[in-house]
């Protein structure tokens, strides 16, 4: 999964030419650095293969990445190729740490608009995913059949039905995280946006509409109020011990679902209000990019090398370890037919939107203002309506 970081202070930061860099001066050496773990690096070494060039790994634990980050950019000790969660893309390069990748031949053309997107700002492409997620609803195949529902939900209206259905002793019908945290926002956009609702004004008559979709379903009892300190983890979990019968989630928890053996488990699309709608949501992932380190030389390989990790080839095997979506079109349909569990997720790929697209920087306000409207009305503080418009008023 991938949800914004907290907002970032301005950097100050001016490369120089010859500042010192991460590592040795040679540019055939090349510092990577990243939040994932050791699976990533059989690519990481084929693309130094390619690219002529050594490598040295720092795999850095997600919340101490940007902090991380930061310090090295006041020291000017950034990696030769940083990973950044694509929400973080544009505060990065707002402050100048980051080059264009449009100066080593790295267009982004082919791949998802979004992603292209998501690793813009002010109109220049500063980085790019291999490989990205999404949202979709994993389901439980034998209450499914036990409640007599054969398809999928489509709607809303369906989704509600179903949910009061699969409702039972110890289970609930449905379940997401809706905590006062990114996680919390990231769940509630594919409703959200899915609608008409926008960030840039979260008291839209489409938002409230959306909201009051997750207070009925709570006042059903088809959804737990203890979803408001529930995250993505703590619903697969409610999932995989047969206390929800939906819940929404991330491919990212594909393997631990494969790992139960007594769960039989699908996965469908995200329902609208109307089933004229379009799904929209939220576009998860990892970007790699290339900091402004001082040295011309390294740069210029650091660009060749993050061009191989978004080559089709990287894209497909990317997508194989971590459970995610090629970001390019074709090789995304590829991936979906080898991994008929990630179809749905590579269905709602293709309209999910980047987070920062609309107010770019200024995306983490929007996030906080979002999450705590829905604590407030599923905690029952205030109407959706009102509590949308208390967030919408805070600074």
């Amino acid at each position: 999964m991938a949800v914004a970081a907290a907002a970032l202070a301005p950097l100050t930061l001016t490369a120089c030419a010859g500042a010192a860099a991460s590592g040795t001066e040679s540019p055939n050496t090349l510092t990577i650095q990243d939040y994932y773990d050791e699976a990533q690096d059989p690519i990481y070494h084929s693309c130094a293969r390619s690219t002529g060039v050594s490598i040295e790994i720092s795999h850095v634990a997600g919340p101490g990445l940007i902090p991380k980050v930061l310090q090295q950019s006041s020291s000017r000790t950034l990696p030769d190729v940083l990973m950044l969660d694509n929400p973080d893309v544009q505060q990065i390069a707002e402050s100048g740490a980051l080059s264009p990748l449009s100066d080593y031949g790295v267009t982004g053309e082919g791949m998802v608009p979004a992603v292209v997107k998501a690793g813009t700002y002010a109109g220049k492409l500063y980085g790019l995913a291999p490989a990205v997620n999404t949202l979709s609803i994993f389901y439980n195949q034998d209450l499914f059949r036990q409640a007599g529902i054969t398809t999928p939900p489509r709607t809303w209206d369906e989704l509600r039905a179903a949910a009061r259905k699969l409702t039972g002793p110890g289970r609930y019908g449905f379940a997401m995280s809706t905590i006062n945290t990114y996680e919390g926002t990231w769940q509630f956009l594919p409703f959200m946006w899915g609608n008409g609702g926008t960030e840039q004004d979260i008291t839209t008559p489409e938002t409230e509409q959306a909201l009051r979709f997750l207070v009925d379903l709570q006042n059903d009892g088809s959804m737990s109020r203890s979803s408001i300190i529930w995250s993505q983890d703590d619903v697969i979990d409610q999932f995989i011990a047969g206390k929800a019968a939906m819940v929404v989630n991330g491919p990212w928890q594909i393997p631990a679902l494969r790992e139960q053996q007594d769960v039989r488990w699908g996965a469908f699309t995200i329902p609208e209000r109307d089933a004229a709608q379009a799904t929209v949501a939220p576009l998860g992932g990892e970007v790699f990019t290339v900091p402004r380190t001082g040295n011309q030389a390294r740069m210029a390989k650091a660009g060749q090398f993050v061009k191989c990790l978004v080559s089709p080839e990287k894209q497909l095997e990317t997508a194989r370890i971590k459970q995610n979506v090629p970001s390019d079109p074709e090789v995304a349909e590829q991936a979906g037919k080898e991994n008929p569990a990630l179809a749905p997720f590579v269905t709602t790929v293709r309209t999910a939107r980047s987070r920062t697209a609309l107010l770019g920087p200024d995306w983490p306000k929007a996030a906080t203002k979002i999450y705590n409207a829905v604590q407030i009305a599923l905690t029952g503080k205030a109407a959706p309506a009102e509590a949308l418009r208390q967030a919408q008023g805070e600074q």
